[in-house]
């Protein structure tokens, strides 16, 4: 399927790590960005939205190709309190829906949506692998990814829209931040049993991906995940040597519960769910890091 000729993008969440990559690589290849800003605009490339109610006109996207939303407060932000995980929520729904109202308003000139979710959508999933027709799992990322997903299809059946079920992106300020500043401390080692698989892709390929959707205009629900499978201690491990630190401090299941709180502990770092990216292999992404330890080099030394 040959590439279509994107032209705008209008882009909110363009602040965050893969709102930054994105953005870089879109006007890289010579396609105007247009990115949504809760705050005064500084350029003519950008647009203040949220600001004064919560609705945005939909003369906005006029000749726009497509709409990417990738908002959302940060998950690893903790403790998860209750005026926090109300955060969460809100940073991810309200402003999905109101792109989504802007674009049904749009009817048949309705842009591609391409909503950002998570890979949390499936909860943990010991059992085996999961793909894109799995059904939602339980627990609080959880029934936040259905509230996320449901927005993003407010936009309307006249309208192309894709879920990023995206997983935690192998990045220095992503899912490596808090496991670097453990390792260089020499405090690393297994997290509960470290078997539990997690779902990984490096920073490159999330950006590679968004873009390759946008360009293939793919729909439904897409895995950006990596195409191996991998473990904590896979993970763990490879920082470990990159940094040349050991990897030796088991921290105990209960203990990173009672730290952490039950919720976060066992979303973000003793969830086991092995999520195939089958929409992403059946559309011929190439991978530039194939496996979370080629990943976790390439991070590391890119920022060395």
């Amino acid at each position: 399927m040959p590439d279509r000729p994107l032209r705008h993008v209008v882009l909110a969440g363009g602040s965050g790590l893969l709102g930054r990559g994105l953005s870089a690589r879109l006007r890289a290849d010579g396609v105007r960005v247009t990115t949504l800003v809760r705050r005064p605009p500084v350029g003519t490339d950008e647009i203040s939205w949220l600001q004064e109610g919560a609705r945005l006109d939909p003369a906005v996207l006029d000749g726009v190709d497509a709409v990417v939303a990738l908002n959302g407060a940060s998950i690893g932000r903790l403790p998860w309190t209750r005026r926090y995980r109300h955060e969460l929520l809100w940073s991810r729904v309200t402003p999905t829906r109101v792109l989504a109202e802007a674009i049904r308003a749009r009817g048949a000139d309705a842009p591609h949506f391409v909503s950002a979710s998570a890979v949390g959508y499936y909860g943990a999933v010991p059992s085996g692998p999961v793909t894109e027709g799995s059904p939602r799992g339980e627990g609080f990322l959880a029934d936040v990814c259905g509230e996320w997903e449901a927005a993003a299809a407010g936009a309307g059946a006249q309208t192309p829209i894709t879920t990023l079920r995206t997983a935690p992106v192998i990045h220095e300020d992503g899912v490596l931040k808090p496991l670097i500043l453990l390792t260089r401390a020499g405090l690393s080692g297994p997290l509960g049993r470290g078997v539990q698989e997690w779902p990984w892709i490096s920073y490159p390929d999330a950006v590679g991906a968004i873009t390759h959707i946008l360009h293939r205009r793919l729909t439904g629900p897409v895995n950006l995940t990596g195409p191996a499978r991998a473990t904590a201690n896979d993970i763990g491990f490879a920082l470990a040597q990159e940094l040349n630190r050991p990897y030796l401090l088991r921290a105990p299941a209960w203990a990173l519960r009672l730290a952490l709180g039950r919720d976060a502990a066992s979303a973000l770092l003793l969830t086991d769910a092995h999520v195939e990216p089958d929409a992403l292999r059946a559309s011929g992404f190439i991978w530039t890091h194939p496996t979370a330890e080629h990943a976790v080099h390439a991070a590391v030394a890119d920022n060395a």
